[in-house]
């Protein structure tokens, strides 16, 4: 935008498509502007602009702004929104302008806070949050239903295993729980963590898609294609000889002792578990013994937690596959990567979470980091440094597919 495209765009006002903001807003009202346009027509904040228009000018410095604004939409948004950023420079004289502007979302944003989702429309000058009706026709209208926290039909929490659920509120996440036989108090509990859901017949509580991959005693007879089919064949190809078949069917969180060891493994451990003896060997490093991996183990194991956290889990068809040849290891994850994001997003770091409440209960146990540079890092950099060798990112009609190579 130029600087006299600007100053028109001043002149004209604040309207539906079009904020005023001074640069000290709070992240949280930057995201419900942000969230209002995305989940209306698109539009445009102007930081640095006062209500009546005049020009106070950002305060900030360009890339303090900048930082501070995008990590805004990383981790006050869900699902995380990627608005395009511009400074246009004195607009007066020593008054910087920046831009935010947002297209309208294929999903349906909100503002996170408090561990709640709040969500907000554009009407007219007005950023307010949506009701019940508004809430409704926008979700019909985007055709987004957020499936993790659909109803997993005929199930209770019953279903749900019990020591996994007292380590991650008790241990992991360090806070008091309901004693064993208080059952009220630990419906509510999963209720208000989305673990359990309202059952789509209104009578009572069944476990979310979240709840049971998560934590449920048998994921896989409720939800048959959460499991990972792994292979591993001896030659470059697929035939009938294969050295391994198997499929892994845990829940995806892990479960330990007290003093931290595992004592039931997550749904990603299990795999790494069958891929082991095919990937690894144990080499003396003189007075010790240490086991040497193929391709690093944290390369392979950011792929698995990415495979399993990110897969469109609407695609009931299809599992999750990993795949050994001679000369490469595949995993492949149904449905494409979410809102727009491309191989070349990833490769600079630009996240998107299909699946937000899975991620975020991942990552309280370890299995992801919170920067969320887990491709940058641990997938590509490691392999280039370890391998010598850069993984194929590849987007199909319906899926996504990780490809570590030994050699080029």
């Amino acid at each position: 935008m130029t600087k006299a495209e600007l100053l028109e765009l001043i002149r004209n006002g604040e309207n539906s498509l079009v904020e005023f903001k001074r640069d000290d807003i709070t992240n949280e009202k930057l995201a419900r502007e942000l969230v209002a346009f995305s989940n209306s027509q698109g539009g445009r904040v102007l930081l640095g602009v006062e209500d009546d228009g005049g020009i106070s000018g950002i305060m900030r410095t360009n890339a303090n702004l900048e930082q501070w604004a995008m990590t805004t939409c990383r981790d006050r948004i869900r699902p995380p929104i990627i608005p395009t950023y511009e400074l246009i420079r004195e607009v007066e004289s020593g008054k910087d302008v920046a831009i935010l502007s947002v297209e309208p979302g294929w999903a349906v944003h909100a503002v996170w806070r408090n561990n709640h989702t709040r969500y907000y429309i554009r009407v007219g000058t007005q950023t307010r949050e949506a009701d019940r009706e508004a809430l409704q026709r926008l979700f019909q209208r985007r055709g987004s239903v957020q499936f993790e926290t659909q109803p997993v039909t005929g199930s209770s929490i019953g279903d749900l295993n019990t020591h996994r659920l007292i380590e991650y509120f008790w241990v992991i996440r360090a806070q008091a729980i309901p004693a064993g036989d208080e059952t009220e108090e630990w419906e509510r509990l999963l209720y208000n963590t989305e673990f359990l859901v309202h059952r789509a017949t209104g009578d009572g509580h069944a476990c979310s898609v979240a709840g049971m991959l998560l934590f449920g005693t048998s994921p896989k007879r409720f939800l048959p294609h959460m499991a990972i089919d792994v292979a591993v064949f001896p030659g470059l190809e697929k035939d009938y000889n294969a050295s391994f078949r198997d499929t892994a069917a845990s829940p995806l969180t892990r479960l330990g002792d007290e003093r931290g060891d595992m004592l039931a493994p997550g749904l990603v451990d299990q795999v790494m578990n069958m891929l082991q003896p095919y990937l690894s060997r144990e080499e003396r490093a003189g007075a010790r013994r240490i086991r040497k991996w193929d391709y690093p183990e944290a390369t392979i194991r950011e792929a698995l937690v990415n495979a399993v956290v990110h897969r469109d889990y609407l695609l009931s068809a299809t599992s999750t596959e990993v795949v050994l040849y001679a000369d490469r290891l595949e995993i492949v994850s149904p449905g494409r990567p979410p809102n727009g994001i491309t191989p070349d997003h990833m490769r600079l770091g630009c996240r998107a979470a299909r699946n937000q409440l899975l991620k975020d209960v991942m990552r309280d146990y370890g299995y992801m980091e919170h920067m969320g540079m887990g491709i940058p890092r641990k997938i590509i950099k490691l392999m280039e440094e370890e391998v010598g060798t850069t993984p194929d990112l590849i987007v199909g009609e319906e899926s996504f597919t990780v490809v570590l190579r030994k050699w080029c």
